[in-house]
């Protein structure tokens, strides 16, 4: 099953693809209580309605499960070889910002002060149940289903801000995208090779060229290890995304210039259009366009460190 939310005659809406239409949910019915409901609604074109983010995230925690990207990533955002000892003890993650979500044709704006802008081709599973401290057996059933997620970075700005130790903040808080629908568990379990991974193709294309191609199986942890990581100690909960992290072999700019030694491909400006495909879930297509200017602020102030 897919599942859109789209807006059509001017009203929000969530409901099932079939082909190129889409039918009407219940009112009330959510994305993540679809599956099982038969809709009502009358068969819609999908060329007559504008697709939105599949769903509005709780919260997004993006994880970095492709050594291939950490490799060549670190080496042009921190000008370091190889990959750190402790990546491959854990499925690390850091939460982003779920105001910051687009819908999967609309326009990207420039993050403010930021020169140096790249996509990130991932893909996200969706929570569909709370839980917590759960076994990855448990976590497939706590998985409700997936969509396509590109995760734009400012690098110019992450650079700076990542020698503070704390991670990535404004060179993550501008845009990501997710859709173009979210596609249920079950659509992609054709897919799932003999080791629990998911073998979807997935290439990204700039302005109609393809710069990069994977496969989601390459990565090094699956969706219900990174499910049941995060759930340690804490809740899992209906509407929470958890992104794959990005993929290799050109699934962003930034690991491409990590390789080449230069920042070819160029860095993303107004005009360009990212297109990401996943296999089994479909397309997104996002136009950069210009941003606002960074309203000015001081730098720190150097206090005395008086006490009282």
């Amino acid at each position: 099953m897919r599942i859109a939310t789209y807006l059509h005659e001017g009203r929000r809406r969530h409901g099932i693809v079939e082909g190129e239409t889409v039918r009407a949910l219940p009112g009330g019915v959510s994305p993540l209580d679809a599956l099982g409901v038969i809709p009502p609604g009358p068969a819609v074109p999908l060329s007559d309605v504008r697709l939105l983010a599949p769903l509005e995230p709780r919260t997004v925690r993006d994880f970095v499960t492709f050594e291939e990207h950490v490799e060549g990533v670190r080496r042009s955002v921190d000008a370091a070889n190889g990959v750190p000892e402790a990546w491959y003890d854990a499925p690390t993650f850091y939460f982003t910002n779920p105001y910051a979500i687009v819908g999967p044709y609309d326009v990207v704006p420039m993050p403010p002060g930021s020169r140096v802008l790249d996509f990130e081709l991932e893909v996200a599973a969706v929570i569909g149940k709370e839980g917590r401290d759960l076994t990855p057996e448990q976590a497939r059933e706590h998985i409700v289903g997936y969509t396509v997620f590109n995760d734009w970075s400012a690098r110019d700005l992450q650079s700076a801000e990542m020698k503070v130790g704390l991670g990535p903040c404004k060179g993550k808080d501008t845009a990501a995208t997710l859709g173009p629908y979210l596609v249920t568990a079950d659509e992609l379990e054709p897919y799932r090779d003999a080791d629990g991974f998911l073998r979807l193709a997935l290439t990204a294309e700039i302005n109609g060229e393809v710069i990069g191609k994977d496969l989601l199986s390459n990565m090094s942890w699956t969706f219900e290890e990174m499910v049941a990581y995060a759930s340690r100690g804490t809740w899992v909960r209906p509407g929470d995304v958890l992104g794959s992290g990005t993929c290799g072999n050109g699934g962003c700019l930034a690991e491409l210039w990590g390789v080449r030694g230069r920042q070819d491909p160029a860095p993303m400006k107004p005009g360009d259009t990212v297109t990401l495909t996943v296999e089994g879930i479909g397309t997104v297509s996002n136009t950069v366009v210009a941003g606002a200017d960074p309203v000015p602020l001081p730098t720190a102030r150097r206090r005395s460190r008086e006490r009282p």
